[in-house]
């Protein structure tokens, strides 16, 4: 099942996405997950291939389109990969490259956005800190300007392909209180000062590092800035805004790969002298999944319909639309691993990682509390 909006251009995306993550991750993703890590060369691989510059200008390297062959691509990749881990290392660029394409010089976007489009260097994005969570506005990694360079002090943490990222596209303190005191840095690899804490060991996405990144007195050029001093805030946001409508779709993706692995399931498993699908009771529990997955699927391909029109509701609708599919993902993979009775509690089934990798969902991008406060916000009371 796809999306409404799909063309044969989208079609295409999908077929190279395949393509791709049934030759480069699918015989491998379950050790990787095992490993908690994929061999580094998978991303020149996938910017060889032209999946990671889905979306990015021809003129900065990207292969054009939009966040609906993103989106696509992100689908095909979970479920012909078969690991969330993998897919979503592979594609931290999508949250770090953003607010350089939009408001960065030419100058960075020549440094930073072609090198991951075309080389596939890795980059990460620095927003959570280990004193606090969705409250950006309050962040207190400090950034102080010494002549032609910001002296950068603090920490942050849970940052996806932190131990092995090239460069973060950093949130800094460089003003007041609140949110207008906020810049964007992007701080090398290798910048004196600039270490990895330690890496982090998580309940799912387990092939994906996860990093705490630590800075004492960082000399980063201010030709590193994105955009003007303190301007940050807004930027952010807008980058929320495009990184929930992605986690929505792979919370789509994972339910859907769930679900076709418990149809599978329960077609072959036989249970007092029939399959698992001859009981009422699994019959419901699939036609259950299915309906929850459709209306998820639905309500995310409306939010990506808009964000390409550049709908000015597209926050609330992206925040709607990863409590509901979050919500979707949770409860399908739950059943499936219900369906599968002790082998859905067992590692070596696909379900039961999927059941892990799907309890971040909830908390990464926003917790569904904010979600919630950003919904209200939107539609005004």
């Amino acid at each position: 099942m796809g999306y409404l909006f799909e063309t044969e251009e989208h079609a295409a995306i999908r077929q190279t996405a395949r393509k791709f993550a049934q030759a480069h991750i699918a015989p491998h993703g379950a050790q990787w997950e095992e490993d908690e890590e994929f061999p580094v060369e998978l991303y020149a691989l996938a910017a060889k291939a032209g999946l990671t510059g889905i979306g990015y200008p021809e003129a900065m390297g990207g292969q054009g389109g939009d966040l609906s062959h993103v989106l696509v691509a992100c689908d095909e990749m979970v479920l012909a990969g078969r690991s969330v881990g993998t897919m979503v290392g592979l594609g931290t660029h999508g949250i770090a490259l953003p607010p350089i394409v939009r408001f960065g010089t030419p100058e960075q976007q020549a440094r930073f956005v072609r090198p991951c489009l075309v080389d596939g260097r890795i980059s990460a994005l620095g927003i959570t800190e280990p004193g606090g969570g969705s409250d950006v506005a309050s962040l207190h990694t400090r950034a102080v300007r010494d002549g032609d360079h910001y002296v950068v002090t603090g920490a942050k943490t849970f940052i996806t392909s932190g131990t092995r990222a090239d460069f973060v596209t950093c949130a800094v303190r460089t003003g007041g209180e609140g949110h207008g005191g906020i810049s964007l840095l992007v701080i090398e690899r290798g910048t004196p000062g600039f270490s990895v804490s330690k890496k982090l060991k998580k309940t799912g996405w387990w092939a994906s590092d996860t990093a705490e990144l630590h800075f004492d007195g960082c000399r980063v050029p201010v030709a590193n800035r994105i955009g003007p001093e303190n301007s940050a805030f807004p930027m952010i946001m807008m980058n929320f805004a495009s990184e929930r409508l992605m986690l929505a779709a792979q919370c789509v993706a994972i339910a859907e790969l769930a679900y076709r692995e418990s149809i599978a399931y329960a077609r072959e498993r036989q249970a007092f002298g029939k399959p698992l699908t001859g009981f009422q009771v699994t019959r419901h529990k699939l036609a259950d999944m299915a309906s929850r997955i459709a209306a998820a699927r639905a309500l995310t391909g409306e939010l990506v319909t808009r964000a390409v029109k550049n709908d000015p509701q597209v926050a609330g609708l992206a925040a709607m639309a990863k409590n509901v599919a979050t919500d979707t993902c949770s409860f399908v993979c739950d059943q499936a691993v219900q369906i599968h009775g002790g082998y859905g509690y067992m590692r070596e089934t696909l379900v039961e990682r999927l059941y892990r990798d799907a309890r971040l969902y909830p908390i990464g991008g926003g917790t569904r509390e904010i979600m919630n406060e950003v919904i209200a916000k939107t539609e005004g009371y």
